[in-house]
């Protein structure tokens, strides 16, 4: 029996050839893993209604991690279009096959590491080494949206809204709903990861993200409780920026900061920021980790005008597999594939093409291997 069950979900687009290209590296390393394929992905809504199928949500109960290529996503009424006949009369709405994962597992705490490897050519600064902790389940993120309002919910909004409100006088179907959800439990959680992460790793600073001077009772919560969390690590500076100053400051100075904690959809921001000062979306990775389990994908999209073309930067997809080889504990082979990750941009000879070069998915992932 192999030591590790590792579910593989490719997902569809560039997702399928980043995975064949994360597949090359791990079989190099020799992992002694059981890797079980998932159905996840575009074409399973299409044919059967549901991009998470059941069958998937059940493997992912009995594995000690997952890696996760893309998954193509379109708006609910795009999507509905996609399937056949038969599923459309039902009504089905499409909602994001990760999102629901994460919010399902309670995959709470989404880790994205943004370092600037030395040589890469497409680093803002060298030396860039930041960690965003983006709250995973919670949110704008949450799923609670109504779009058109009920009517209930529309008096009831009517009554305690002030008669300058937008949306004061708007008859049910002239407007749309998304609640903003972020809990005691929630918040809490995510920042005491940040500082544990920051007290293992010997980080000084972990700066809390936030907007709470406007958005006064969920942020406001959000921002208290790291007040609150940050009391029992006395020798971590904890600092707070707005989401708008951060993105500035970020780019004027980035090494002033070290951990950044933020709510779901402005640590969506950050980390994405964040990745394009480090090499762009092809060096970003990414875990969304829970207490029992982790799945491990990069931060791209599925880009399915590449699909099969073996074009895209596979890096940020075999920099998740070492993210993922942490968490089985293999922390040794874990540090040998970013050492090869780290030596093949030093050497400059395989350059994809967001990098400048002409070399494939298969090229790049090669030339890592073999460095292993």
């Amino acid at each position: 029996m192999a030591k590790h069950r590792i579910a593989w979900l490719p997902g569809d687009g560039v997702g399928v050839d980043v995975m064949e290209a994360a597949k090359l590296v791990l079989d190099k390393l020799g992992l002694d893993a059981e890797y079980v394929h998932g159905d996840i992905g575009w074409e399973f809504w299409c044919a059967e209604g549901d991009a998470f199928p059941a069958r998937t949500i059940e493997l992912l109960k009995h594995v000690d991690a997952a890696l996760f290529g893309a998954i193509t996503s379109k708006p609910v009424k795009a999507a509905a279009a996609e399937l056949t006949p038969a599923l459309r009369d039902k009504g089905l709405s499409y909602r994001s096959p990760i999102v629901r994962m994460r919010q399902m597992f309670d995959l709470y705490i989404c880790l994205r590491p943004c370092k600037a490897y030395p040589k890469n050519p497409l680093n803002y600064k060298e030396g860039i080494d930041l960690v965003v902790f983006r709250e995973n389940t919670e949110d704008l993120y949450a799923g609670v949206e109504f779009s058109p309002v009920p009517k209930e919910l529309a008096d009831q909004l009517a009554r305690l809204a002030k008669p300058f409100a937008s949306f004061a006088g708007l008859a049910p179907n002239d407007y749309a709903i998304s609640c903003k959800i972020n809990t005691q439990r929630g918040s809490e959680r995510i920042i005491r990861a940040a500082f544990e992460y920051a007290r293992k790793f010997r980080r000084k600073k972990v700066t809390v993200v936030h907007k709470a001077n406007v958005v006064r009772a969920t942020d406001g919560l959000f921002l208290e409780a790291a007040r609150a969390v940050a009391a029992d690590y006395a020798e971590i500076e904890l600092d707070d920026a707005n989401i708008d100053a951060m993105t500035m400051w970020l780019l004027k100075n980035p090494f002033n900061y070290d951990v950044l904690v933020a709510p779901n959809l402005y640590g969506d921001i950050i980390s994405d920021l964040c990745a394009q000062m480090v090499g762009g979306l092809g060096f970003g990775c990414s875990g969304n980790i829970g207490e029992k389990l982790a799945v491990f994908e990069p931060t791209h999209g599925s880009a399915p005008k590449y699909a099969g073309q073996h074009k895209v930067n596979p890096i940020a997809t075999i920099l998740a597999a070492k993210m993922m080889l942490e968490w089985l504990g293999e922390v040794e082979m874990a540090t040998s594939v970013e050492s090869a990750v780290a030596d093949v941009l030093v050497d400059g000879r395989v350059r994809t093409y967001d990098m400048g070069g002409s070399d494939s998915t298969l090229d790049m992932a090669r030339a890592i291997a073999a460095g292993l």
